[in-house]
């Protein structure tokens, strides 16, 4: 089995009826999306509302046929559980997530939910956080110039503006915002690098996510195992 299929299918577990689902962003946790459709529409699990983690989330909700399902922060109290993938996690469940730009909508509905469920493959495992990744940030456009600079001064490592491989242009955020990629040329202790990025003038969101918030994280292993931790 592939090991995010198994990660997803382990996921669905802590889903019941009646819950309010955040729904991740990125192919881990589209494969989940899947796997709940699969489960709705088999009558497994009745009366949930979904809330996406971006723009392509909410297409693939209504493709797989779930649109009636779909809320909006705003329709909803709360997040029962909020299922989610990563581009790398550490033993202390921090994580480094935004390499498709998502990373604000994911940060506010994933810490919003009661329960924060991580989905990953073996090959997302790291040491510590930020290892193989850079630190995606996403930054006003009037701001990123000074952002960059300010990154680069005082803290060292290189802070790139995402260009588009498919358009002219930097990439553009579902909430119209550009992404800086951000690779420290010092260790960044997870939750200390999230509030001082965060603090610059100009960032709106920044893709380090502490692991206090996370609830548990499922491994899918390569052999169709999984295993988790919290």
């Amino acid at each position: 089995m592939d090991p995010k299929l198994a990660a997803a299918k382990a996921a669905l577990k802590y889903v019941e009826s009646g819950y309010v689902v955040g729904v991740g962003s990125g192919s881990t946790a589209l494969v989940f999306l899947n796997e709940l459709a699969e489960a709705i529409k088999g009558g497994l699990i009745s009366n949930v509302r979904l809330v996406a983690t971006s723009t392509e989330t909410e297409y693939e909700i209504v493709r797989l046929g779930l649109g009636e399902l779909l809320r909006y922060p705003w329709q909803v109290n709360g997040i029962t559980v909020a299922v989610d993938g990563a581009d790398e996690v550490d033993e202390g469940k921090n994580l480094v997530k935004g390499g498709g730009g998502a990373l604000t909508r994911e940060k506010i509905i994933d810490y919003w939910a009661d329960e924060f469920i991580v989905i990953v493959d073996e090959s997302k495992l790291v040491d510590k956080v930020p290892s193989r990744h850079p630190i995606p940030i996403e930054v006003v456009p009037y701001a990123w110039p000074m952002v960059k600079a300010k990154l680069e001064k005082e803290y060292g490592g290189s802070a790139e503006l995402r260009y588009s491989s498919s358009k002219r242009g930097p990439v553009v955020t579902d909430n119209c915002n550009y992404v800086i990629d951000y690779r420290p040329s010092l260790r960044i202790e997870p939750s200390e690098g999230e509030r001082i990025i965060k603090g610059i003038p100009g960032v709106v969101e920044v893709g380090l996510f502490n692991g206090l918030k996370v609830s548990r994280v499922i491994v899918g292993k390569s052999d169709g195992s999984v295993y988790e931790f919290k």
